[in-house]
C-alpha cells in the first residue's frame, strides 16, 4: 500500500474536509479525491461518507486511521529529524491573544536564543482563540496559545496554565465603598461604578458577574477597548472598574495604582491551552518550544 495515499488519507480523516486536508497537504482537491478513491478501490470498501459540509469516516476508515496514523507521524518525526541535522535553525510560527503573548508567552520564549535552548527562530501573530485555531488548522501556524479547547480530531491541544480574573478600578472608586460593602451588597453595590471592557458585550465582566454574584452584568460599558492594556490603562487613569486577568494588572496593585474592589473565595479562572495540528506535536523544533513554554507556565502560576 502506498504511503503517499495513507499520508493523505489520515490527513483527510483529522481535518474532516478534502478542501482542508489539500491546503494542508499542498495539494489540489481534485488530486486528493483521485488519491482516496484509489485507496478505497484498493481496499474494497468506502473509507469517508461525504456530507454536505466536508465527510465523516466509515468504520472501516476509522480503524485504518486508528492503525496507519500513529506510523506515519513516526516517519514524519524521522524525516524531521533528519531534516534538522542538515538545517538546525528552523522556523517555528505562534499565534495567541496579543495581551497574554507580549506579557507571558515572548517574554518566556526569549530563551530560544540562549546557545543552552532550542534552536529555533520564532514568528508571532495575534489574534482571538477563533482566529489562531482557524489559523492553526489551515497551516498558517505550528502551535497556537488559545482560551478555547478545540474540537475535533485535526487539532489536539494540553492545558498550559489558568489565569485568576479580578476585579479592580483606581483607589478613589473603592474609597466609596465601606468595608465589606461590596461583598454584602453585591452586584448592586456597583451599579454606580463606570464598566471598561474589550466589547460592547462585556465578556469579561458577564463572565465575573455570573459566577461572583450570579447577577447580570450592567447593561452597558463606559469604555470599550479591544485590548486589554488598553482597558488597563483607561482603569489605572480613573475610566472605573474592570475585570482583568491578575498577570495583567498585578505591577499596578504592587504600586495601589489599583485596588481589587472584592475578593471572593473562589475567582473566576481562565486556562490557555496549546494547541498543535495532530501528528506534529512530536517533531523536534514543535516539541521544544512546546516543553519550554510548559516549563515556564509552572513560574506563572
Amino acid at each position: 500500500m502506498d504511503v503517499a495515499l495513507l499520508r493523505t488519507f489520515v490527513m483527510v480523516h483529522r481535518a474532516g474536509s478534502f478542501t482542508r486536508a489539500a491546503a494542508l497537504l499542498g495539494l489540489s482537491q481534485p488530486a486528493v479525491t483521485s488519491q482516496i478513491r484509489t485507496l478505497e478501490r484498493q481496499l474494497g470498501r468506502p473509507l469517508f461518507l461525504r456530507r454536505a459540509r466536508g465527510v465523516t469516516p466509515t468504520s472501516v476508515g476509522d480503524e485504518l486511521a486508528h492503525r496507519a496514523a500513529p506510523h506515519l507521524d513516526a516517519l514524519a518525526e524521522i524525516a524531521e529529524g533528519a531534516l534538522t541535522v542538515e538545517a538546525p535553525l528552523r522556523t517555528l510560527h505562534l499565534a495567541g491573544p496579543p495581551e497574554f503573548m507580549a506579557d507571558r508567552v515572548l517574554p518566556a520564549l526569549a530563551g530560544l536564543r540562549d546557545p543552552s535552548g532550542p534552536s529555533v527562530r520564532l514568528r508571532a501573530a495575534f489574534g482571538s482563540a477563533e482566529e489562531v485555531l482557524e489559523g492553526l488548522a489551515a497551516g498558517h501556524h505550528d502551535l497556537a496559545v488559545t482560551t478555547r479547547r478545540p474540537r475535533g480530531t485535526l487539532l489536539s491541544s494540553g492545558t498550559l496554565c489558568d489565569e485568576e480574573h479580578l476585579l479592580v478600578a483606581a483607589p478613589h472608586w473603592a474609597a466609596r465603598f465601606p468595608p465589606g460593602a461590596v461583598r454584602r451588597g453585591g452586584a448592586e453595590a456597583l451599579d454606580k461604578v463606570p464598566v471598561v471592557d474589550v466589547h460592547e458585550t462585556l465578556p469579561f465582566t458577564r463572565r465575573y458577574w455570573a459566577t461572583v454574584f450570579e447577577a447580570p452584568p450592567p447593561e452597558h460599558a463606559a469604555v470599550v477597548a479591544p485590548d486589554l492594556r488598553a482597558v488597563l490603562a483607561c482603569v489605572v487613569a480613573g475610566a472605573g472598574m474592570a475585570v482583568l486577568p491578575r498577570y495583567l494588572c498585578e505591577d499596578t496593585l504592587l504600586r495601589r495604582e489599583l485596588v481589587t474592589l472584592l475578593e471572593p473565595s473562589l475567582p473566576p479562572l481562565r486556562t490557555y491551552f496549546l494547541a498543535v495540528r495532530t501528528g506534529t506535536q512530536s517533531l523536534p523544533h514543535l516539541a521544544a518550544v512546546h516543553e519550554w513554554l510548559m516549563r515556564a507556565a509552572v513560574a506563572w502560576g
